[in-house]
């Protein structure tokens, strides 16, 4: 039954980012903002929805560690293996992409988020500083949209339909789009959570720790929303959308759900991350810097290493 269940999980998975694709790219033309801003804002809370369930679970049932190893090896997980696993199905033209600035401050972000790890123990004083940053990132975004939409609308009037993407309608009715939305935020965190739970059972059965499951299974599983949003991304030719669901999930996972967990309760930094894990993240998130700044394409090569890297990753943790 559990592998009948995952499998469930994987399915809704699949559909449920492919929904929240097409409502996304949908919304964005029917506002007339770009689709990266879109995925920075939306698409990007919805796949970050699991990790701020599995933060604040952990933290009722005082397992703090839980909820600080899931962000820290969701990030690095959404970057080697969110981006690896697409590239090998589908190059994608990231060098058409404009995300500097955002790229810019989820490195703020990580940074931050560092320096706040060297206090010892997130309080609600780090989480209140983790909230201020993400409104100040949000404020941008929306700042941004509104004036990116002032000036493009009379551009729309006269420009070709850019989207020959499949999927995308700038005719869609707003009815169906938030139909796709509330699917795709729903179905997310509703599959990621089945997939976990069953596959934990199932690990279990094989005798793995609850300590592996936690810094592998869990962070996997909470990624795979973003995972699943990517692939479709990635096949519908959506490459802003992919590389914005993950700068994006990235920073919402620093700020938002660590910032958010924060209040709850206190969250210790264990040793081992201020050593390794930490740096491991930043690490990765430095690795997206020749597709950001020097317009290189995400091609099938990268996701050989992106997605090596990360095995090689858990394999060091289960060694």
């Amino acid at each position: 039954m559990e592998w009948l269940l995952s499998g469930l999980g994987l399915v809704i998975l699949l559909l449920a980012g492919d929904a929240l694709v097409k409502g996304a790219v949908n919304m964005s033309l029917r506002i007339g903002i770009p689709a990266l801003i879109v995925s920075l804002t939306i698409v990007a809370f919805g796949t970050s929805a699991p990790e701020l369930l599995i933060a604040i679970s952990a933290i009722l049932e005082d397992k703090p560690g839980l909820a600080l190893g899931n962000v820290v090896g969701s990030n690095t997980a959404n970057i080697l293996l969110v981006l690896g696993i697409p590239a090998l199905l589908a190059v994608m033209h990231t060098s058409q992409c404009n995300t500097r600035k955002s790229f810019v401050f989820m490195i703020a972000a990580t940074l931050l988020f560092i320096g706040l790890c060297f206090t010892g123990t997130f309080t609600a004083v780090s989480g209140l500083i983790l909230l201020g940053a993400l409104s100040l990132v949000l404020l941008d975004a929306f700042r941004e949209a509104g004036a990116h939409r002032k000036a493009g609308a009379a551009a729309a009037l006269l420009a070709e339909p850019e989207e020959d993407v499949e999927g995308a309608d700038p005719d869609m009715p707003w009815w169906k789009i938030v139909v796709f939305l509330v699917l795709g935020l729903i179905g997310l965190p509703l599959g990621a959570d089945l997939l976990v739970e069953n596959a934990s059972i199932i690990a279990r059965d094989f005798g793995v720790s609850d300590t592996v499951i936690g810094l592998t299974l869990v962070a996997i599983g909470t990624s795979l929303p973003e995972l699943a949003t990517t692939v479709m991304a990635a096949l519908r030719k959506q490459a802003d959308v992919a590389l914005g669901n993950v700068i994006g999930s990235n920073m919402f996972n620093l700020l938002a759900i660590i910032g958010i967990a924060s209040l709850v309760g206190p969250i210790p930094v264990p040793r081992e991350f201020l050593t390794f894990d930490l740096w491991v993240m930043l690490g990765a998130s430095l690795l997206l810097v020749p597709f950001v700044f020097f317009g290189r394409d995400i091609t099938r090569i990268w996701g050989i290493i992106l997605t090596a890297l990360y095995l090689a990753y858990v394999v060091i943790i289960l060694v």
